[in-house]
C-alpha cells in the first residue's frame, strides 16, 4: 500500500490563458484541438509602440496566445491606489488577482483565512518596467522607488502575501521557463516540512504589448507562429501570455473539508549541470533523472500512468531530447509501449515562460479529473526522428476517454534554459464526501458581496449560471459562500431552499432577496428595541432558537431561575407553535414569556457579533434592558417580572386604544370624551409624533373609539387590562414593597427609561424603584428614540423580539430599522434569517456561519475582476513617423539585412577569418584564438551560437546550416566552413 502521508491536495485553481474565458469552453476548445493563439492586428501593435522597423521587417510573426484586459486591474480591491496601480508590472498585478481567485474557488477567504499560508511566486522579465525606464525624460524621481518594488521580482510574492495577510513563505522562484513547476516542488516541500499549512503558487507571464515576435532562422521561435510538438513539421514555439494560480493543502489535512482537482504524489526538481553542448542546451540525462526522482518520490512505477504532459515547445532538436529522455525514464520504471498519451498545452495557447509550468499543470488536472485525454494541436505526422525510438509513448490524435490505468495519474515536466528541470507527477482526487443532511424548513442564505455595484450583479449572474448547470447542495453553496469569500462593501443575500430558488433570487426576480452596502465610515451602531405585551404568540422563540447559537443555552438561564411550574409552562408557549393563544394573552404568561425571549435573543446576538451601543425597552422591555445593561442581576429581573406579571393579571380589567394622532391630539379628545361622561381614560403610552395609546375601563375605551371612529385612526389592542393607568396602582405598589429599601443598580450600557423617555447614560446608578413607577406612569416611548437618536445620531434599530412594532415606531422618529422575526412565517427561522442578512448586507458584524448551516466547501464562481485601466503615462513613447505597415511576406523572400563593411568606407570583399574572429570577439570576449579553440570551451552557448550565425549570414549574405555549424565548434573549421559557403555561393564563371 502506497505511503500517502505527503500527498499534497490541489485544492483550488484559477487560470487565464489564451482562448475562452470560461473554463468549461476553454476545455471544449482544448478537446477540439484548437488553436487558441491569435494574429495581432499590426496597426494596434504599431500604435501600442511596437518599434516600426520592427513590424515592418518581413521576419515579424504577428502571432502570440495573448488575454484580453491585461491592463485592467481590480485596484479598489486591494487597497491599491490608482498611481501606484500605474507603477506595478501587469504581471504583478494578475498575479494578485489570480491569488485571490485561486483561494476563493478552494473556499478559503483570501483575507481572513485561519490557516497559515505560504506564496511562491514566478513571472517573466519585466518588459513594463524596461519600457518605461527607455523613456527616461518622463519617468520623474519619486516615481523610481515605486517602480522598482512594483515590477521587481524581488518583491512580488511579497506584495501577495501583503495584500492577503498571509503570513507563511513568501519566495520568489526563478528558474527561466521551468519556474512554475519548481515552485510547485518547492510548497509541496514546504507544506510537508511544516513551514505552512497551506500555499498559493502563482505565476504569470504577459509581455507590454503583447505583441508578435521576429524571427531568426535556426531560434527557438516558430516561423509560420505555429507551435507543433512532436511534429514532422515542427519548427519552434510561439509565445504566450497568461496567469495561473494554485492553492495547495497536506491531503490529511482537508478531509472532507475541501474540494479538490487532484492530488501531487511525487515531484523532483535537478540541474543539467555541465553534461550538455552548452548552457542554453538540453539534456536528455537531466530530464530523465527529474522524471525517475519524481516517480521515486511518489513510490509509484511507471506503468501506472497514463499521461504525460510535455515540455513540449514544436522545436525540431528539443523535442527529440524530450521524447527520448521520457522514453528511456519512463521504459527504466516499466512503463510498455505506446500505453501513455502525451500532452503539449503550448500548441494551443503557446509558451508562457515562467508560467508554462503551471499552465502544464492545470491542464494535466483536467485530464486526470475528468478522465478525458484532448488531442495533441497541430499535430499531423510524428517527427521522423522520434519514430525509431522504442517509447511508451504516443501522440493522440483527437479527444479520448482514459485508456490508462486507475486511479488516474499523470505527470508533468517543466524544463528551462539553463537546465533546471522539474517533474510532477498527479493522481486523480478523491471521491468527495457526501453532501452533510440539513432541515428542510432551515433555507440557508447564500451571501455574496463585490467592490462595485456591477460586479455585485456579475458575481450574481454567474452563481445563478452556476447553480442552473451543476446538481449541488443549496447547504454546501452557502457554506462556501459564507466561509470562503471577503466580506466587501456591495453585498447581497438571497435564500432560497432549491438550485432554482436561489438563482431566480440572484437574478433578482425572487422575492427571497435584500441587498446592501457598507458605510464608508464602517458599521452603524446599533440600538435594540425591546417589546412589551401584545406582541406575543405562540412558538415565539423558534425561529431564535433555529438559527441562533447560544440562544437555547440563554433561555435555559432564564428557565432556571423561575418558580418550577411557570418555567415548565413558559417553555411550552414559547416552542409550541400549537399553545392556546388564549392562554398566552393572560399577563402573567405573558411577561415572563416575553422577558426569556427578549433577554436569550440579546444574549445569543452578542455571541455571534451583533452588540448594541444602547437599549430601549417598551412597557416589559424596559426590565429586560435594565437586567441587560447591568442594572439588575438575573435572578432578580426574573422574580421582578414575574411579580410584575402576577400583579397586573389581578388588576382590575380594561382596556387600551392606539390612536394615530400627537400627545397633545389625543389629551383633546380625553377632555371630549370626559364631556360625554366617561371616566377613568388616560394616556398610557406616547409612541411618537403620531402615536399614542389610551387606556381605561373597557366601557370607556369602546366608547371613545365609537366617538372618533371617523376622524382619527385608532386599533384596538388585544388586552385584558388597562395598563399604565390608574388601574394599575396595586400592581406598582406590591413591586414597591417587594424591593429592598434603597436597592438599585449602575447601567453598564445606556438605555431608556420610559417615566420621562430620556437616556440613562453607562455608569449610572439607578434605583430599582423606578421600574415599579413605569407599570402606572405613561411609556413615553417616543421620547425615548428621540433621546436616543440625538445621542447617536446614525444609529439603527434592530427589534429584538416578536413582531414589528417598534420598527414602525422608530421608523416614524426617523430612525431606520430592522425587524428581527416581523411575521408569522410558516417555516421556522425564515424571517429571522433574512433580518440578520439585512444587518449584514449593511456591514453589521455579524458571524456569516449563522445564515448558513455547516456543509462543505465547493468550486464555486468567484470575484469577477473589471477594473480600470491601469497604464503608466511614462510607457507611452513619443509617436513614430507613420508608414504603412506591410502584411509579412514568406520569409524566404525577406530582403537581406545590410551587411557591415570590414573596413569602413573600404568597399573591400569581408574575409571569413577575420569576420569569424570578430564575431567570436564581440559575442565571447576573446581577442587572441587559437585555430582548434572550441565555441563551447570559450563561454558560448547554443543561444550564442545563433547569434553568431545571424551575424555571419548577415555579413556575407548567405544562409548558414546550424547543424553544420554547431558540428565545427573549433574557430578554425568554423572558418573553414565560412570560406567554403561562401565560395560556393558565388557566380559560376561563363567560358564566354
Amino acid at each position: 500500500m502506497r505511503d500517502q502521508s505527503l500527498d499534497v491536495a490541489v485544492t483550488g485553481m484559477h487560470a487565464r490563458l489564451p482562448g475562452p474565458e470560461d473554463a468549461e469552453k476553454w476545455w471544449a476548445a482544448v478537446c477540439a484541438g484548437e488553436v487558441l493563439t491569435s494574429k495581432l492586428d499590426l496597426q494596434e501593435l504599431r500604435e501600442a509602440g511596437v518599434p516600426r522597423r520592427v513590424l515592418e521587417s518581413a521576419s515579424y510573426v504577428p502571432v502570440r496566445g495573448r488575454i484580453p484586459d491585461s491592463e485592467r486591474f481590480d485596484a479598489e480591491l486591494f487597497g491599491i491606489s490608482p498611481r501606484e496601480a500605474e507603477l506595478m508590472d501587469p504581471q504583478h498585478r494578475l498575479m494578485l488577482e489570480a491569488s485571490w481567485a485561486a483561494l476563493e474557488d478552494a473556499g478559503r477567504s483570501p483575507v481572513a483565512d485561519t490557516l497559515r499560508t505560504g506564496v511562491f511566486a514566478s513571472s517573466s522579465t519585466s518588459k513594463y518596467m524596461a519600457r518605461i525606464l527607455g523613456n527616461p525624460e518622463e519617468v520623474s524621481s519619486d516615481a523610481m522607488e515605486a517602480l522598482t518594488v512594483g515590477t521587481g521580482r524581488d518583491f512580488m510574492a511579497s506584495r501577495v502575501a501583503y495584500k492577503l495577510g498571509l503570513q507563511g513563505p513568501a519566495v520568489s522562484v526563478l528558474t527561466a521557463c521551468s519556474s512554475s513547476l519548481v515552485a510547485v516542488h518547492l510548497a509541496v516541500q514546504a507544506l510537508n516540512n511544516g513551514d505552512c499549512d497551506q500555499a498559493v503558487v502563482v505565476a504569470a507571464s504577459v509581455g507590454f504589448p503583447q505583441g508578435g515576435y521576429t524571427y531568426v532562422r535556426g531560434g527557438i521561435m516558430a516561423a509560420d507562429g505555429r507551435c507543433r510538438p512532436f511534429d514532422a513539421q515542427a519548427g519552434g514555439t510561439v509565445g504566450g501570455s497568461g496567469v495561473v494560480a494554485v492553492v495547495l493543502r497536506r491531503l490529511e489535512d482537508i478531509a472532507a473539508d475541501a474540494p479538490a482537482y487532484g492530488v501531487i504524489i511525487g515531484s523532483a526538481v535537478n540541474n543539467d549541470g555541465s553534461g550538455k553542448a552548452g548552457f542554453s542546451a538540453p539534456s536528455a540525462a537531466g530530464q530523465a533523472a527529474a522524471i525517475r526522482a519524481a516517480l521515486q518520490a511518489g513510490d509509484v512505477p511507471a506503468d501506472s500512468l497514463g499521461y504525460i504532459e510535455t515540455h513540449g515547445t514544436g522545436t525540431y532538436i528539443g523535442d527529440p531530447i524530450e521524447w527520448t529522455s521520457t522514453s528511456n525514464a519512463l521504459r527504466a520504471a516499466g512503463a510498455g509501449d505506446a500505453r501513455i498519451a502525451v500532452g503539449a498545452v503550448k500548441a494551443n495557447i503557446g509558451h508562457l515562460d515562467a508560467a508554462a509550468g503551471l499552465a502544464s499543470l492545470f491542464k494535466a488536472l483536467q485530464v486526470v479529473g475528468r478522465g478525458e485525454v484532448p488531442p495533441v494541436a497541430n499535430f499531423g505526422a510524428l517527427n521522423p526522428h522520434l519514430v525509431d525510438i522504442d517509447s511508451p509513448l504516443y501522440v493522440p490524435t483527437e479527444t479520448q476517454q482514459w485508456r490508462g490505468p486507475e486511479p488516474r495519474r499523470a505527470g508533468i515536466s517543466s524544463f528551462g534554459i539553463g537546465g533546471t528541470n522539474a517533474h510532477v507527477v498527479i493522481e486523480a482526487p478523491p471521491d468527495p464526501a457526501p453532501p452533510l443532511p440539513s432541515a428542510a424548513d432551515r433555507a440557508p442564505v447564500v451571501l455574496l458581496s463585490a467592490v462595485r455595484p456591477d460586479a455585485l450583479e456579475r458575481v450574481a449572474a454567474g452563481l445563478a449560471e452556476h447553480l442552473q448547470r451543476h446538481d449541488v447542495a443549496v447547504v454546501d453553496v452557502a457554506h462556501t459562500l459564507s466561509v470562503g469569500r471577503a466580506p466587501l462593501r456591495e453585498r447581497l443575500a438571497v435564500a432560497g431552499s432549491t438550485r432554482g430558488e436561489i438563482a431566480e433570487a440572484l437574478r433578482g426576480d425572487g422575492r427571497q432577496a435584500v441587498r446592501g452596502r457598507v458605510p464608508l465610515t464602517g458599521a452603524r451602531p446599533l440600538v435594540f428595541v425591546l417589546p412589551g405585551q401584545g406582541s406575543q404568540r405562540p412558538g415565539m422563540a423558534l425561529p431564535f432558537l433555529e438559527r441562533l447559537p447560544g440562544f437555547d443555552t440563554a433561555m435555559c438561564e432564564c428557565l432556571d431561575v423561575m418558580e418550577p411550574a411557570l418555567a415548565q409552562t413558559v417553555r411550552r408557549a414559547l416552542l409550541d407553535r400549537d399553545f392556546p393563544v388564549s392562554r398566552l394573552q393572560q399577563t402573567d404568561l405573558a411577561q415572563p414569556a416575553l422577558f426569556t425571549v427578549e433577554y436569550a435573543a440579546v444574549r445569543a446576538l452578542a455571541g455571534v457579533g451583533l452588540r448594541p451601543v444602547a437599549l430601549a425597552g417598551h412597557s416589559l422591555g424596559e426590565v429586560t434592558a435594565a437586567c441587560l445593561a447591568g442594572v439588575m442581576d438575573l435572578r432578580t429581573a426574573v422574580e421582578f417580572v414575574a411579580l410584575r406579571a402576577r400583579s397586573m393579571h389581578d388588576c382590575p380589567p380594561g382596556a387600551m386604544l392606539a390612536v394615530a394622532c400627537s400627545e397633545d391630539g389625543a389629551r383633546a379628545l380625553l377632555r371630549e370624551a370626559g364631556t360625554t361622561g366617561a371616566v377613568g381614560l388616560g394616556i398610557a403610552a406616547v409612541n411618537g409624533p403620531e402615536n399614542c395609546v389610551i387606556s381605561g375601563p373597557v366601557d370607556a375605551v369602546d366608547a371613545l373609539a365609537q366617538l372618533i371612529q371617523d376622524r382619527v385612526a385608532s386599533r384596538r389592542l388585544l388586552t385584558a387590562h388597562a395598563f399604565h393607568s390608574a388601574a394599575m396602582e396595586p400592581a406598582a405598589a406590591a413591586l414597591r414593597g417587594c424591593l429592598p429599601s434603597g436597592a438599585a443598580g449602575v447601567s453598564s450600557l445606556p438605555f431608556v427609561t420610559n417615566v420621562d423617555g430620556s437616556v440613562v447614560p453607562q455608569g449610572t446608578k439607578v434605583p430599582l424603584t423606578r421600574f415599579a413607577d413605569s407599570v402606572r406612569a405613561p411609556v413615553r416611548f417616543g421620547d425615548g428614540l428621540a433621546a436616543l437618536l440625538a445621542v447617536f445620531p446614525d444609529a439603527l434599530a434592530v427589534e429584538v423580539g416578536p413582531g414589528q412594532a417598534l420598527s414602525a415606531m422608530a421608523v416614524a422618529t426617523g430612525m431606520d430599522a430592522v425587524a428581527l422575526s416581523p411575521g408569522k412565517d410558516p417555516r421556522p427561522g425564515h424571517e429571522f434569517a433574512m433580518a440578520l442578512a439585512a444587518l449584514w448586507t449593511q456591514g453589521q458584524p455579524l458571524d456569516p456561519a449563522v445564515l448558513a448551516p455547516a456543509g462543505r466547501r465547493l468550486h464555486l464562481p468567484g470575484t469577477v475582476f473589471g477594473g480600470a485601466r491601469h497604464i503608466a503615462p511614462e510607457t507611452k513613447w513619443p509617436a513614430a513617423e507613420a508608414a504603412a505597415v506591410p502584411e509579412p511576406g514568406a520569409l524566404a523572400a525577406r530582403a537581406p539585412e545590410s551587411a557591415p563593411a570590414t573596413e569602413a568606407g573600404s568597399g573591400a570583399a569581408p574575409v571569413p577569418a577575420e569576420e569569424v574572429a570578430a564575431a567570436w570577439r564581440d559575442l565571447l570576449g576573446h581577442t587572441h584564438l587559437a585555430k582548434d579553440a572550441g565555441f563551447v570551451d570559450s563561454g558560448g552557448d547554443s543561444l550564442l551560437l545563433i547569434r553568431l550565425a545571424r551575424r555571419l549570414e548577415q555579413t556575407f549574405d548567405l544562409e548558414i546550416p546550424l547543424r553544420e555549424l554547431m558540428l565545427a565548434q573549433a574557430f578554425g573549421d568554423q572558418v573553414r566552413l565560412v570560406e567554403r559557403l561562401v565560395t560556393s555561393s558565388s557566380p559560376e564563371v561563363s567560358d564566354e
